[in-house]
């Protein structure tokens, strides 16, 4: 849905700047969040939905959510994405990255390990990935600001910076870790998605001096 809503506003930003009538685009995206929000909020754990079928809403809470606040375009408004990004960090966030399923939840795994139906039946009920810290950033900045996305991301920045030069594989970030303390890697030692999107907030936090060009 969030893809789906934001393509539809760049191809409405698009058809403007080649002189033709957005209208469509415009109000494809207005009824796609509309029906968005009447769908898959739910008010009451203030966040939303994980899915939605002929079986009814879903309301584990997962990190899937941040998807609708880290595009440019927002699908929600900005009381109910404050909402969100603030049951994400009580229940989800760790030095880490982010569980994959509150621990609040009766399926909840905290710890990845044992045969391959064990490891298997944690992997997404639970276990922290390492690349969804890059979701939490660009969810930050665009509902925070990048004052307060700075001030957040810090210490997750110094944590992960110890994990890459103290675990698993050095100078390089793991794929996931436990949902419970402390967060032991597991996984792929070097995972690219997860050092792609810890060098996203390394990039944010202490941004590379540009070069200097002469005339």
């Amino acid at each position: 849905n969030a893809l789906w809503h934001n393509a539809l506003r760049v191809a409405a930003t698009f058809s403007a700047r080649a002189g033709q009538d957005p209208a469509l685009y415009s109000e494809l995206a207005d009824k796609t969040r509309d029906s968005f929000n009447a769908v898959f909020w739910n008010p009451a754990a203030g966040c939303l939905f994980d899915t939605v079928s002929d079986r009814g809403p879903d309301p584990a809470i997962r990190p899937n959510q941040l998807a609708a606040l880290s595009f440019p375009h927002a699908l929600l408004d900005a009381e109910k994405a404050e909402s969100v990004l603030r049951s994400v960090e009580e229940r989800l966030l760790t030095p880490v990255g982010l569980r994959s399923l509150d621990p609040a939840d009766s399926r909840y795994c905290g710890r990845y390990g044992g045969g391959v139906a064990e490891r298997d039946g944690a992997y997404h009920q639970g276990t922290v990935w390492a690349w969804l810290l890059g979701l939490y950033a660009r969810a930050l900045r665009n509902v925070r600001g990048d004052d307060a996305a700075r001030a957040a991301l810090a210490p997750l920045y110094e944590s992960m910076k110890r994990h890459i030069t103290s675990e698993a594989c050095l100078n390089s970030v793991s794929e996931i870790f436990d949902g419970d303390p402390p967060h032991a890697p597991r996984g792929c030692v070097a995972q690219a998605w997860s050092v792609g999107e810890w060098l996203y907030i390394a990039d944010f936090l202490e941004p590379a001096p540009q070069p200097v060009r002469s005339s």
